[in-house]
């Protein structure tokens, strides 16, 4: 059963107001670092039941006559094809992406920075084409010493070689397509210019997670570190905030362990640091709004499950190691929970092991399991989903959505003519079937009409499943994991 955890609406007003108020502080000028997904943060919705994955654009809209968007692209991401791996786009294509998505919803979009410039030729290439957009474009320039070399880096030769963002707003938002893209050196880079000018600005940043205001081992905090386990990011106890209001507070090891260098800028380039602890620097309201601890706990046990799949499949395809998986392990133990814990796993894997084939298995909302299983004409993954709407629509189990005389002519189209080895049914396959079947068929149109309600199901194959049928599931707003196994052994999976 889907149960809320957190008050969605309590957190855009509290974000909104405080941010605010932080504006007020520094004298109406805030460059505002954020940290994270600014659009469909679907971890966020998934740890606290209740949390909408548009939320901070939410916010930000309730800002929108202050607030201006700066994106931030890192050079050596450009020359590289960097690759979001949720989207799998490259960085620089998402920033158009982002620039549009901005746009569409009335956010405006002041200029791109790219930094850690030095005369790429990809790089001058997609500045080229920025500019041919009608986009701003401010060049960042690579500091030597940085972080730690603050005269050199508090100069007119560090700095002060960096182009200045025209802004015009009071709330200028910092944001870029993934991390190690230069937002913190975007906005110390800012503050030194604004002061140089005569002009009243302040940073800030913006990370939904750790939650300052939560357990050092609450779930939703490990959770977070088992979102980042690639990333070696470790939840820790503030030690600055501690010591300056002998306040316990979470935070993580990359803003605690560079809070001295940050301290030591800010009173190079103010005089004073409006700071005692990264704590401090936060704007996150996000552990004042949850309204059952126990919601969001046991969200955040599944989530870390979830994760740990990730990991294993990723290190089968060869996108991770073996860290993330001995390190989710561990979280795994400290919230006291085993893959038996997700329901769906050993509905999946019992249906696999009576059927020697692939099964996959997902979880309604109300809790009930149906699984689907291997046959000539679906994939289990089709099977399960199809069955699943039977469920949802009230339908009998033995009724056929899809007959066997209009899955066969889309095989034969696979096989003799588009040159697929496998002749059954991908999901996207199935759901086009239902789709014209629905036409004239009430049964069929009833089954499609439960798409919707299959968002925050959740669902577990016993193989890694093709990219076709990830998308799909994501798309549904399906929480998909995988065993760590291929369907076949050949080396070449799609």
């Amino acid at each position: 059963m889907n149960t809320i955890g957190f008050d969605n609406e309590k957190y855009l007003r509290m974000q909104s107001e405080h941010i605010r108020r932080r504006i007020d502080d520094f004298g109406g000028k805030l460059y505002l670092e954020f940290g994270g997904k600014l659009f469909d943060d679907y971890h966020a919705s998934r740890v606290l039941p209740g949390f909408k994955p548009d939320s901070k654009v939410n916010m930000l809209l309730n800002l929108k006559d202050q607030a201006e968007i700066v994106i931030v692209i890192s050079a050596a991401d450009i020359e590289k094809s960097k690759v979001r791996g949720d989207l799998g786009i490259t960085y620089d294509m998402d920033v158009l992406r982002l620039i549009d998505a901005f746009r569409e919803i009335g956010l405006y979009v002041g200029s791109v920075v790219i930094t850690q410039y030095s005369a790429q030729g990809a790089v001058d290439a997609f500045q080229r084409r920025l500019e041919s957009l009608g986009v701003k474009v401010y060049r960042h320039y690579h500091i030597d010493g940085y972080p730690a070399n603050l005269p050199f880096i508090v100069s007119d030769e560090g700095f002060g070689k960096n182009d200045y963002i025209q802004t015009s707003r009071s709330l200028v938002v910092i944001t870029a397509p993934g991390p190690g893209s230069g937002k913190m050196a975007t906005c110390l880079s800012q503050l030194y210019h604004e002061h140089k000018r005569g002009i009243r600005a302040g940073y800030a940043k913006f990370e939904t997670f750790p939650i300052w205001n939560l357990p050092l081992k609450h779930p939703v905090n490990l959770a977070y570190e088992a979102a980042t386990a690639d990333l070696n990011d470790v939840n820790m106890i503030d030690p600055f905030h501690l010591e300056a209001y002998g306040v316990t507070t979470v935070n993580y090891n990359r803003d605690v362990e560079v809070f001295p260098v940050l301290n030591a800028m800010f009173e190079r380039i103010q005089g004073v640091s409006p700071y005692k602890s990264p704590t401090d620097m936060g704007v996150n309201m996000a552990g004042n709004c949850i309204i059952d601890d126990e919601v969001v706990c046991k969200a955040s046990q599944q989530e870390i499950i979830r994760r740990y799949y990730n990991a294993l499949c990723a290190r089968r395809q060869g996108m991770g190691s073996d860290e993330p998986v001995y390190k989710i392990e561990l979280l795994m133990k400290q919230v006291g929970v085993t893959p038996e814990n997700r329901p769906v796993i050993p509905a999946a894997l019992a249906v696999a092991e009576a059927t020697q084939g692939p099964a996959t298995a997902i979880m309604l909302s109300d809790g009930q399991v149906v699984t689907g299983k291997t046959s000539a004409l679906l994939g289990a993954s089709s099977a399960a989903l199809l069955n699943a709407l039977k469920l949802l629509a009230q339908l009998p189990d033995e009724l056929h959505l899809i007959s066997p005389e209009v899955i066969e002519p889309i095989q034969k189209l696979k096989v003799h003519h588009l040159g697929n080895r496998n002749p059954r049914l991908h999901t996207d396959e199935v759901l086009i079937a239902l789709s014209i079947c629905a036409v004239t068929d009430e049964n069929a149109a009833l089954a499609l009409h439960q798409l919707d309600r299959l968002a925050g199901c959740e669902a577990h194959s016993t193989v890694i499943l093709s990219s076709v049928d990830e998308a799909v599931f994501r798309k549904l707003g399906v929480n998909l994991t995988c065993e760590p196994h291929y369907e076949s052994n050949r080396l070449y999976h799609k």
